[in-house]
């Protein structure tokens, strides 16, 4: 049984999750997946070199720490995307089956209008702290924060838009999906 579970978990890990569907929807996919994998692998690069240039050699990259925290919200928001639009977001999927199948297309498409208006919310108010501290320009690089900060408020737009996608797709097919 031990056996029989672990293959049911690795299957389940390496299964691709974007399996049946679309051209686009998987092009859009794999864009956010290589963006997010390219800003992680510059996260553990930058943490890693940092740190063997500050215990090897006594001599840290000064601007490196400040280039890994601008990054963390790109790297967040691209997961948020990624799993709206995989439909791989935490919901409690138990209540739902418990509702009655005619309730259930209806209350899942009422969490996803509840779900984007956050987003929109979000993105909102990201855009007016953007507009308000984007052209401060950060210590060591000297950039725009806008550069960075501006992850919140595409992030948030761009997941909002997927979970409109996801209640057009919902409604349109009663929920089989």
């Amino acid at each position: 049984m031990a056996a029989a579970l672990g293959r049911a978990g690795r299957d389940q890990e390496l299964h691709d999750p974007d399996a049946g569907k679309s051209a686009v929807d998987r092009l859009v996919n794999r864009v956010a997946e290589v963006l997010g994998v390219t800003t992680l692998g510059t996260i553990v690069l930058l943490v890693f070199l940092n740190a063997v240039g500050r215990y090897v050699f006594a001599s840290a990259i000064v601007w490196a720490e400040e280039l890994v925290i601008a990054l963390i919200p790109w790297l967040a928001m691209t997961g948020v995307f990624l799993s709206v639009r995989r439909r791989a977001v935490i919901r409690i999927d138990y209540f739902l089956e418990r509702l009655p199948r005619r309730l259930r297309v209806p209350v899942s498409v009422f969490a996803s209008v509840l779900s984007a208006a956050a987003f929109v919310y979000l993105a909102r108010y990201s855009l007016d702290y953007l507009t308000f501290f984007g052209g401060d320009l950060t210590t060591y690089l000297e950039l725009p924060t806008g550069w960075f900060t501006s992850a919140m408020a595409i992030g948030a737009a761009a997941s909002a838009l997927a979970f409109a996608l996801d209640i057009f797709r919902t409604s349109r097919s009663g929920g089989a999906r």
